[in-house]
């Protein structure tokens, strides 16, 4: 059964925060599944996620809400377990909007995962996430 992968023990770090400003716009509003919060990257030529999972996990499904202006026309998924060195697991194309788009994702069984964002739709290179969802199993 498929269900989201992020928990309280996944330690999860970004390439920036809008004027370093965490408590707004910080990472932790990725998985919050409030409405109302987002991470709002600075600006920059490409931005990334990276999340470390206290288990090693099969990944299906990616699931991002952006903010309509403010996404990316090429994203990359890469994982790696532990200290092997990040392979690429699959390119996706998502829409400028602000729907929640759903990629799926070949099965790789991994305990680390970057998300990086290339190309984004903004002038500035900065992006404005309000959900990030990562579904699978444990293994």
């Amino acid at each position: 059964m498929t269900h989201s992968l992020v928990c309280a023990d996944t330690v999860s770090r970004v390439s920036s925060v809008l004027n370093r400003n965490t408590r707004q716009f910080g990472k932790k509003h990725l998985f919050d599944q409030d409405e109302e919060t987002c991470w709002n990257s600075d600006q920059g030529p490409s931005q990334w996620v990276i999340l470390e999972f206290p288990q090693r996990i099969c990944v299906s499904q990616l699931q991002i809400q952006f903010q309509g202006g403010f996404s990316s026309r090429l994203g990359r998924l890469e994982g790696s377990q532990r200290s092997e060195a990040l392979n690429k697991i699959v390119d996706f194309y998502p829409e400028d909007n602000n729907s929640i788009q759903t990629f799926p994702v070949p099965a790789a069984e991994v305990d680390q995962l970057k998300v990086t964002f290339e190309d984004p739709t903004d002038f500035f290179g900065r992006v404005i996430i309000y959900h990030l969802r990562v579904l699978g199993e444990k293994v």
